[in-house]
């Protein structure tokens, strides 16, 4: 990498300084509690100001400064009296301002700051923050089944939660995102869809592990600043809440080889199409949590569907975790299993069949004499303005279809040639064919 890049990867004091500025004076000026002002909106007139001043960031780059910076605020005030790396390291320079924007009309005191975060974040003499991982070894089975070695454990992730409820208070309480280790296992698209929408929630990157086989999807995690390995035991035995997004056929396999360092602390997600919960329970170890969850590629753009099925032992507070720890993603909603490879066939594949259309919309304008790149950029937001106004509106389709048509106009006449190609007839049958191969997959993965 040239001296530039790496410039542009550093964050120096001046920088830091102007970017808490910046912030402090958007909160001062709205008179809101600094912890809770931050929006995308803010962000985004931060972003416009770095840039003015001469400092080339992305709204996400900033977004993941503050959250550092927050992380080391909240640490200092749960250790005030310990000589902790952040103090020693640079912080010092921003702990003014922080204390500032933090406490402008709601001054964090005693188990407040307990509650809040447990983040360890430490800043370099340069003013680049780095993150330090807690330990993850991963024991053997005879330390699994022991319940002091588990509680050590535990003492690792959730630190001040009184002992005797820690077993289950990750879980039941979805206020704690910000304290949650999240493992995935496997790095394709739906692992890294769902993990852009966890990110711009309150879990840090530095509180989540992904591993796979090889490193082919790898770097876009480690762009995140996500932890990467090869071990599914390493992200296992590391993480309060795992995923298994694997391809359906991959997932006796893998289950199999990590289910001796599940423990009742976790709670296992899978989101490999037509794999049951029979099957998962099956796989894992009696009594573990799993639930069936399946999400859509918008995740990315936190514009995803997601629907998801509890298992046997899966309470309903570990539903509310899911819920509040994805709710960042996109719609999300719990239904029974049955329903799960009918969204699968409506939102996973659905999403492939709406490219088509807008491929195809495309290539009408095309055909009609409008330019190939000006005629897609068209066809995406006439997606997107329909899809909004079907969502906020609460209208049925036909309703809204039946407004955009007027007596004789160009409208009814694109729909009668529509019909007439079957395209109503067409999209059922793709979406009860997408179904069915989902159905067929979960009696392959039982078989297994």
């Amino acid at each position: 990498m040239d001296e530039a890049g790496i410039k542009k990867q550093n964050w120096d004091v001046k920088e830091t300084e102007l970017f808490l500025e910046i912030l402090k004076e958007l909160d001062m000026k709205k008179c809101l509690d600094g912890r809770k002002v931050r929006n995308n909106r803010l962000f985004k007139v931060a972003h416009r100001r770095m840039t003015a001043a001469g400092y080339h960031r992305s709204v996400d780059q900033l977004k993941f400064r503050w959250k550092l910076l927050k992380s080391a605020y909240y640490k200092c005030k749960r250790e005030p009296d310990s000589p902790a790396p952040i103090k020693i390291q640079g912080w010092w320079r921003y702990e003014k301002t922080m204390v500032a924007i933090m406490e402008s009309r709601h001054p964090l005191v005693g188990a407040g700051v307990n509650a809040d975060r447990n983040d360890d974040v430490t800043e370099d003499s340069d003013g680049e923050a780095s993150m330090l991982h807690w330990p993850q070894p991963c024991p053997d089975n005879s330390a699994q089944n022991n319940p002091e070695t588990q509680n050590q454990n535990l003492d690792l992730i959730v630190g001040v939660i009184p002992q005797t409820t820690r077993s289950r208070s990750i879980k039941m309480d979805p206020e704690m995102d910000s304290q949650l280790r999240i493992g995935f296992l496997g790095a394709g698209n739906m692992a890294y869809g769902i993990t852009k929408g966890i990110l711009s929630g309150n879990v840090l990157p530095v509180n989540i592990k992904v591993s796979a086989p090889s490193s082919r999807n790898l770097g876009r995690f480690q762009e995140l600043g996500i932890s990467v390995t090869h071990s599914n035991a390493e992200v296992v035995c590391g993480s309060d809440v795992v995923f298994v997004a694997v391809k359906p056929h991959l997932v006796p396999p893998v289950l199999n080889e990590v289910s001796p360092h599940v423990t009742d602390r976790h709670v296992v997600v899978s989101v490999a199409a037509g794999v049951t919960l029979a099957t998962l329970e099956e796989l894992l170890p009696e009594n573990s949590v799993a639930i069936r969850l399946m999400p859509n590629l918008p995740c990315v753009v936190q514009e995803g569907a997601l629907l998801f099925a509890r298992g046997s032992h899966a309470k309903q507070e570990d539903g509310a975790l899911l819920r509040s720890l994805l709710h960042r993603c996109g719609l999300v909603e719990e239904g029974p299993e049955a329903w799960i490879d009918i969204h699968t066939g409506l939102s996973g594949s659905g999403v492939a069949f709406v490219y088509l259309f807008a491929e195809a919309l495309a290539e009408g304008a095309v055909k009609m004499g409008m330019p190939s790149a000006l005629a897609h950029s068209v066809a995406s937001q006439t997606l997107v303005g329909a899809g909004r106004l079907l969502r906020d509106s609460g209208k049925h389709p036909a309703q809204l279809r039946s407004e955009v048509c007027t007596p004789g106009g160009t409208t009814i006449y694109g729909l009668h040639t529509l019909e007439q190609g079957g395209v109503r007839a067409a999209t059922i049958s793709a979406v009860e064919s997408a179904t069915e191969r989902a159905r067929e997959l979960g009696r392959r993965s039982s078989r297994k």
